[in-house]
């Protein structure tokens, strides 16, 4: 069981770094189709299962799925340990079966486990708690499971552009750091120190409360229109700057996704009336 996991994990990181639509650590969409985005994840199985029910991959061949933040949240084991390996696992097996229509995009809590740096939620350090849990699930192998996690994690690209000029990453660079944000980052190869503090794929991860100016100049940067974002909780599922920022979050009972048309022309009102509550999922 455990080097299958581990196999399951190295085969997914190729399919990363394999993905059509990749260019350098970009997610370049197509002009066609459709593309369902979810939030942060954090290990909650039941919308994660609801997210890809609705995808509906199977019948829908020119859909995208934008999955991110897997890790850290969700089910435990008796010990209180965190069990969201099982979710990333089974998230690993959609992006192998769909390799070039599943995108997954680097998170913070997943630059944390790959420093194994402590990040709190829920009052509960998770990079312990899920350690912990994978001790107990494969002992003395539990080091090659880390790696392969870490690896896969490492192989993620940092955002998607879309033909419609919709930017979708995990956050954006807080505003006092922007002037440390290196914009080559999306067209070279990532580096491990990249993902390291104060470096740029960790800003792009981590930063939170962004002002109008910030987004104004990073839409400038990056040629785009709108941004679709995680990383920070919204209790209702998602929120909006009513300009051209729209955050959402999967997480939790009043979770959100994002459908949307790959060859429209969005408006702000336009792409929150194309959010969908999860739990109406089944």
């Amino acid at each position: 069981m455990t080097q299958n996991f581990i196999d399951l994990l190295q085969i997914g990181m190729e399919a990363n770094h394999k993905d059509s639509c990749r260019r350098h650590n970009l997610i370049v969409g197509p002009d066609k189709g459709d593309m369902v985005i979810a939030g942060d994840i954090h290990g909650h199985r039941r919308n994660f299962e609801r997210v890809v029910n609705y995808a509906a991959l199977d019948k829908n061949p020119d859909r995208h799925l934008i999955l991110q933040e897997i890790i850290h949240g969700g089910l435990e084991d008796e010990q209180g340990g965190c069990l969201s390996f099982e979710v990333l696992a089974d998230a690993v097996k959609l992006k192998i079966y769909y390799p070039d229509r599943v995108h997954f995009i680097l998170a913070n809590h997943d630059t944390a486990f790959i420093n194994n740096n402590e990040v709190m939620k829920g009052g509960k350090e998770m990079n312990a708690a899920m350690r912990a849990a994978m001790q107990r699930r494969f002992g003395d192998r539990v080091f090659d499971v880390e790696s392969a996690i870490e690896k896969f994690l490492f192989s993620q690209p940092l955002a998607v552009k879309t033909a419609n000029r919709i930017w979708i990453s995990h956050s954006l660079p807080a505003n006092r750091m922007l002037e440390k944000f290196d914009f080559s980052i999306f067209v070279r190869k990532l580096k491990i120190n990249d993902i390291v503090r104060p470096n740029s794929a960790y800003l792009l991860t981590w930063g939170r409360g962004h002002s109008q100016e910030t987004l104004d100049f990073m839409a400038d940067k990056l040629d785009i229109d709108f941004f679709v974002l995680g990383h920070q909780v919204q209790e209702t599922g998602w929120m909006s700057n009513n300009k051209n920022l729209i955050i959402i979050d999967s997480q939790h009972n009043h979770g959100h996704l994002m459908h949307i048309d790959l060859t429209c022309q969005y408006t702000i009102q336009k792409l929150v009336d194309s959010l969908v509550p999860i739990a109406g999922i089944y």
